[in-house]
């Protein structure tokens, strides 16, 4: 009697453990690459971005004032500080990182917050004058859309979300990231 329990058992758990892999392959197919905005003027996309939207990373739920500056450093490495306030007006926080590019576009970048590991950046769009962007992952985890402004025009807004729509995000999950009328003259 307990062989045959056993044997159920262990037939169970090999039909739920087919069903989860068959599962974990069908569940969507692969990512077609994502677009790059190459080649990029490193020294000109240096300086202070201004977060309008995102699909968050778990770090930036809730974020407001959000604001991303680059700093190209002499080793071609690039210094990169993240600020952010969870209410308007509130404590400021800082997340600092380094970002090492990969390839000869400038696009693509290996973004470093804990060593040794890097984490996938893509400079996907980046408007002709320079002054909005798009960053990008390959796994269309999470996405970045920046200005050089605290705001941008709402047709302007509904184009780089059709543009994110078109990399393949879910665009239902881009969160609007408030920015307080202080925020540009306080950094």
């Amino acid at each position: 009697m307990q062989t045959r329990k056993l044997a159920l058992l262990i037939g169970a758990a090999a039909v739920g453990a087919t069903l989860v892999a068959c599962g974990s392959t069908m569940t969507r197919p692969p990512a077609l690459p994502l677009p790059s905005a190459s080649p990029v003027d490193l020294p000109a996309f240096m300086g202070r971005w201004y977060v309008i939207a995102s699909i968050p990373t778990f770090l930036e739920k809730g974020a407001v004032d959000a604001v991303e500056t680059y700093t190209l450093r002499p080793d071609g490495s690039i210094d990169i500080d993240f600020r952010y306030r969870r209410s308007p007006g509130g404590s400021e926080h800082q997340l600092g990182s380094r970002g090492f590019v990969q390839g000869g576009d400038n696009a693509v970048w290996g973004v470093q917050f804990i060593w040794p590991i890097k984490a996938d950046y893509r400079i996907a769009w980046l408007a002709p004058q320079g002054g909005q962007v798009i960053v990008a992952r390959q796994k269309r985890d999470y996405v970045w859309i920046m200005a050089r402004t605290p705001t941008v025009p709402d047709a302007d807004y509904q184009q780089l979300v059709q543009r994110v729509g078109a990399m393949g995000y879910d665009t239902r999950e881009l969160v609007r990231v408030p920015q307080s009328a202080g925020t540009a003259a306080s950094r």
